[in-house]
């Protein structure tokens, strides 16, 4: 049976990359880091590298409950620590009392730099205190300093922190255990969702939904653990688990749900 049986089509590419860096870590007995990962890509990633190989791994987005994070492949007798990871902590000084800066504001002006994604994990902020910060991957830090001095009119200044300082904040969503009929999206969404199933397909049809950032149109996508599913004008909701089936046949599925 093919590995490739078990993930989408449009993931094969990802998964070849995965087994790119096992085969490469099997050869050279060194071990490989990676940029900052999606829910879904570390889902995978940690499907395909299991846990009792030779090659092992690990993941760190600079502390516990991060989003996005590095993973490192590594021979088995290797113990990776923090710091290897190779991530930095900013933290973004603006006028506070005058501006107020928004998630997307702060996304959009870091991948206007030209630099991808993946450079870059959460963004931490803190609306009551006015204090912002993100992770970042260490070799762009040079690059960062040059260049990240402006939030879309605003003038700001970054600084590296210790990990420490790292804003503690609650999650700001809530953890539902649901049971769908199936693992098609539709059935998901209603499910997690106070609305009904048809609502939820109306939704998905007008282009609404969108699956790990990218839209689907089909209400039949199968859901996997890992996805990010999230609703224009509503929020996101991340699979955070499948747990099985129950014995009339319904999927168990722990979701962490966040309202825009």
């Amino acid at each position: 049976m093919s590995i490739y049986q078990h993930f989408r089509p449009e993931e094969k590419e990802w998964i070849d990359q995965i087994l790119t860096w096992q085969k490469y870590v099997e050869d050279t007995y060194s071990y490989k880091r990676t940029d900052f990962l999606d829910p879904r890509q570390q889902s995978i990633l940690q499907t395909i590298i299991g846990t009792k190989g030779t090659v092992q791994a690990s993941l760190f987005g600079g502390k516990e409950n991060t989003e996005r994070k590095r993973a490192i492949l590594y021979p088995d007798y290797f113990t990776p620590g923090p710091e290897d990871y190779e991530i930095v902590l900013w933290n973004i000084r603006y006028p506070k009392k005058f501006v107020t800066l928004e998630h997307r504001e702060i996304l959009g002006s870091l991948m206007g730099l030209g630099l991808k994604r993946e450079k870059f994990g959460d963004i931490l902020m803190d609306q009551t205190e006015g204090v912002v910060q993100f992770y970042a991957c260490r070799e762009i830090s040079d690059y960062l300093k040059l260049n990240f001095d402006q939030i879309g009119r605003t003038k700001i200044e970054i600084e590296p922190i210790a990990m420490e300082q790292a804003i503690q904040k609650a999650e700001d969503g809530i953890e539902k255990q649901v049971t769908a009929s199936s693992l098609r999206l539709d059935a998901i969404l209603a499910q997690a969702l106070p609305y009904s199933r048809e609502k939820v397909q109306q939704w998905i049809q007008q282009g609404k939904v969108k699956v790990n950032f990218k839209v689907v149109e089909q209400t039949s996508f199968e859901c996997q653990q890992g996805d990010i599913c999230s609703i224009r004008g509503y929020g996101r909701i991340m699979i955070k688990s499948i747990e099985g089936q129950t014995k009339k046949m319904k999927w168990k599925c722990i979701l962490f749900i966040q309202k825009s």
